[in-house]
């Protein structure tokens, strides 16, 4: 599998509060994870680099012979008490009270992604012939549209669209939404902060993708593109490649 991961403050944030790590050989499985923090005082760096570094540490215990629904439980609870100490860190201190943060959080293995997600950071699956979104935006504007309320097309432009229904680390408990999707040799897929996909559509985002061989030159144009766009938050992406031949090298399990 091929990985990589890029960000930037953008042009208008003083703070870069989006992070991110991959990590391509996590017991036979891959791991790739991006945080979008929220909270004054520079709270919000503080809480997605808090975010992304209990998850990760809490998931180095998987591995490719774990059962599926194991290894769901295990990414449950990790999120789950990232939550757990992240609020507790902030409640302690007036300066972070109310300090939060998106997550994006996928174990893949070859032939199945499974995703903890909380916030408005998303995944996408890009394939030969579409893009789609693997994730559901926990949003004000995505209340709107599936409400009826507004469409899509209207969602992109709202003047609330930056507001969020569910983050980690805000309530003292956070509901984790976990999916399951399958995905195979050719297949791209982007985790990204809302500074990527508030700004650039998803279709740009596809024709992006598929016109770069190389990872690193797309998840570059990404970024680029977003500060073309107006870079008014900072922009993470994520890419991860099915490449077959190293998955031939790590034999047929799943």
């Amino acid at each position: 599998m091929k990985m990589v991961s890029r960000t930037d403050i953008g042009k208008v944030r003083q703070v870069n509060e989006d992070r991110a790590t991959i990590q391509p050989e996590l017991g036979g499985l891959s791991l790739a994870i991006v945080a979008d923090g929220m909270g004054g005082h520079q709270a919000g760096d503080i809480a997605s680099q808090m975010a992304i570094d209990m998850i990760q540490e809490q998931l180095q215990s998987i591995h490719r012979g774990m059962p599926v629904e194991a290894r769901k439980q295990v990414l449950k609870e990790a999120i789950e008490n990232a939550n757990e100490k992240i609020y507790e860190f902030a409640s302690g201190q007036e300066n972070y009270h109310g300090m939060g943060t998106t997550v994006v959080a996928i174990i893949a293995s070859q032939e199945l992604l499974i995703i903890g997600h909380i916030g408005d950071s998303r995944a996408y699956k890009i394939t030969d012939d579409a893009i789609t979104q693997l994730t559901e935006d926990h949003s004000l504007v995505y209340e709107l549209v599936k409400n009826g309320q507004i469409t899509i097309e209207e969602a992109d432009h709202h003047p609330r669209r930056n507001w969020i229904t569910r983050a980690l680390g805000t309530e003292p408990g956070v509901e984790v939404d976990l999916y399951e999707y399958p995905w195979r040799p050719g297949d791209t897929i982007l985790i990204c902060s809302d500074g990527l996909s508030g700004l650039v559509d998803s279709s740009d985002i596809m024709g992006i993708i598929k016109s770069h061989a190389k990872l690193e030159d797309a998840a570059e144009q990404l970024i680029a593109r977003a500060l073309d766009e107006g870079g008014d938050d900072n922009v993470t992406v994520v890419l991860l490649a099915h490449d077959q031949d190293s998955d031939e090298k790590r034999g047929d399990e799943n």
